[in-house]
Formats: structure tokens, C-alpha cells, sequence
């Protein structure tokens, strides 16, 4: 595992609001606006991007928790931009916080967990559930 930033460390990801985004279930769409667990998955992606400069190449991230307060909507057809910074990197685990924006308007804020595995690691413990 790498480790080529300081604690506090921002990366950014962009994220246009389509309808795939919106909070929809089997039983229809629910409201036109950015879903919880649509927002949950772009987050731990804005997070990512630091996983991604600190794995080598028989190495792969995990997910091991996610976060999130979201403190208002997002309509479709909405840019959000999440701040991503790194808060933590102890032994393989690593931490960051986010928020995501429209504008200046906050639409959530949370924290993400990642461990850095080997891969070979990580196919054993898939192979053996």
C-alpha cells in the first residue's frame, strides 16, 4: 500500500443528478430528487479516488462503512460536487470524510471506511462464504 498524501487531503468528484439517481423502488419513484443510497454510492466513489493512488497493483479497496446525514435535496438535473478528505490512513484502513454541495447549499455530509487487501486476500474470502 502507497500512502503519496498528508492527512487532510481533499479530492473532488462532480455528479450531474439523472434520473437513475432519484429515490425509485419497486413500487415507483418516490420523489424526483437524489436518493440516500444514490448519494451513499457517490460519496464512497468521491472517496475512492484516494484508494485508487494508494493501492498497487495486486491490491484492491473494500468498503467497511458508510455514513451520511443528508441535510437537503438535490433536484434532478442538479451538479453536486463532493469534497472528499482524507482523515485517517492507519495500517490498510482508511478514512475519509465528504461533503456534497449544490453550490453553496450543503446536501449532505458523512464519513467513508476502505481497507487496502491484497486481491489474492480478498478472492479467498469471497471463495470461502
Amino acid at each position: 500500500m502507497l500512502f503519496p498524501f498528508q492527512l487532510g487531503s481533499v479530492k473532488t468528484y462532480t455528479k450531474l443528478v439523472e434520473q437513475a439517481d432519484t429515490a425509485t423502488f419497486e413500487s415507483g419513484e418516490v420523489h424526483p430528487v437524489y436518493a440516500t443510497f444514490s448519494l451513499g454510492r457517490d460519496a464512497e466513489w468521491a472517496c475512492r479516488l484516494f484508494v485508487l493512488e494508494m493501492k498497487e497493483d495486486d491490491e484492491e479497496g473494500i468498503g467497511t462503512f458508510l455514513k451520511i446525514e443528508h441535510a437537503s435535496p438535490a433536484l434532478l438535473g442538479s451538479t453536486v460536487v463532493f469534497e472528499a478528505t482524507l482523515q485517517s490512513a492507519i495500517g490498510n484502513s482508511v478514512i475519509c470524510s465528504f461533503t456534497a454541495k449544490v453550490g453553496d447549499r450543503l446536501v449532505a455530509f458523512g464519513e467513508t471506511g476502505q481497507k487496502i487487501l491484497k486481491k489474492e486476500k480478498l478472492n479467498a474470502i469471497f471463495g470461502s462464504i
